[in-house]
């Protein structure tokens, strides 16, 4: 049995090698095990379904033998010239007419059924070659898709049409995987040239300087100290940039060990840590939180949203303003609110000041030298917890209000 040239290459296992024993690929393919399971499933019914009529037709033509006794009478003369009579009795068993033409037809009836079970064997492999190649011609495509797509290249797609049969459904599983695949991989070249960028901006700003002071001779003591702020301002940038890349990265991450974490107190500490910054800046921190705010979640990716949510705060805020940090309870949420007097956010930027790196409102802040992932893991973290993140005008008018809001830990369920 050979494969049908018009099935393409593709109907052939070309990826297995030769057997040792050099038997040909096509024989290992899944269309010759089909074929032969269709070929030996179909001779076993048919061998059960003449042996079946076979059995029962003789059953039927089956015949008693025909029993017959013949008497004769026959008079044997006598010497005295009388006679005696003389009977003679023969019994045996006749074959019939009927029974000798059933005989023959259960003879060529045995013959013509092993010559039919035969031909209906060798045609079957056939007609199960043909119809396991049709069968087998969608799952074909996918291969032969499969087979060209690229790690650079995710934007193929199987596209089968026909019946809601499990081929259809499988191409549509494959190419909704594609899908993702695709878009994960350009999330990918997207955040690798992205994060490369923010990288080689600091490092190409402490190369320069660097070599400037070692090119002249004439540099003095002030000029060295100088150098070296600008060296650390920007090594500064770099380890900001670097762990708000570890953090995006960890949070991603789906399997990591969750504790009870009592917000209020997180948000205290971090206050506390941002004291210093907020002093710099001319700016006061507010604290307001509501004791008992618990969650169960990541205690260092809740920490990492309050710190870039007050980050971006007083990155913003006018000097000499204040900065409120609020954390309450309602209901089933914990709520956190980080207000700032600075320019507010556009009604139209609202949702882009949440996507990576983008700085549409760098031009107001204090210091524009942020890794623009911080409010990004804001969100990630707050829809991790099952929550969301978002920003709205501050209620007096003059400012903003950045909010995320977490699924809450049922009370009574145990202390931070």
């Amino acid at each position: 049995m050979v494969p049908d040239p018009d099935d393409g290459p593709a109907a052939l296992d070309v990826a297995a090698p030769r057997a040792r024993q050099g038997r040909p690929n096509w024989t290992r393919s899944i269309r010759f095990r089909l074929t032969l399971i269709y070929s030996v499933a179909l001779f076993v019914l048919g061998s059960l379904g003449v042996g079946a009529t076979y059995a029962g037709l003789r059953a039927a033509l089956d015949d008693e033998p025909v029993s017959a006794t013949i008497v004769r009478n026959q008079y044997l003369p006598l010497g005295d010239g009388s006679f005696v009579l003389v009977t003679a009795r023969r019994s045996g068993e006749y074959v019939t007419l009927e029974a000798l033409t059933n005989d023959r037809a259960l003879e060529l009836l045995r013959k013509y059924s092993f010559v039919a079970l035969a031909g209906m064997f060798v045609v079957s492999l056939g007609v199960g070659w043909v119809v396991a190649g049709r069968a087998l011609r969608p799952i074909n495509r996918i291969t032969a898709v499969a087979r060209d797509i690229t790690a650079t290249d995710l934007s193929r797609r199987i596209d089968l049409r026909g019946p809601d049969d499990e081929l259809t459904r499988l191409a549509a599983t494959f190419d909704d995987m594609l899908g993702r695949l695709d878009r994960a991989f350009e999330g990918q070249r997207r955040f690798i040239h992205e994060a490369s960028h923010e990288l080689r901006n600091p490092l190409a700003t402490i190369r320069t300087n660097i070599e400037v002071a070692l090119a002249d001779p004439t540099s003095t003591v002030d000029d060295l100290r100088q150098t070296a702020e600008v060296v650390d301002r920007s090594a500064q940038r770099i380890g900001r940039v670097v762990d708000d890349l570890l953090a995006y990265a960890r949070s991603d991450v789906p399997e990591r060990e969750d504790a009870l974490v009592d917000i209020a107190a997180l948000a205290a500490e971090v206050a506390e840590e941002f004291a210093g910054a907020a002093e710099a800046a001319a700016v006061r921190i507010l604290l307001d939180v509501t004791p008992g705010a618990r969650v169960r979640g990541d205690v260092d990716g809740i920490r990492r949203a309050l710190a870039n949510l007050l980050a971006n705060a007083v990155e913003h805020a006018p000097s000499g303003s204040e900065i409120s940090l609020g954390v309450r309870r309602s209901g089933d949420r914990i709520r956190i609110e980080v207000d700032d007097r600075g320019a507010g956010v556009p009604e139209d930027q609202r949702e882009l000041v949440f996507r990576r790196s983008w700085r549409g409102a760098a031009e107001t802040a204090r210091r524009p030298s942020g890794s623009g992932l911080g409010l990004t893991i804001v969100r990630q973290v707050a829809r991790l917890h099952g929550g969301e993140a978002w920003v709205e005008d501050h209620p007096t008018g003059n400012g903003s209000r950045f909010l995320a809001e977490l699924e809450a830990e049922p009370e009574g369920n145990g202390a931070a």
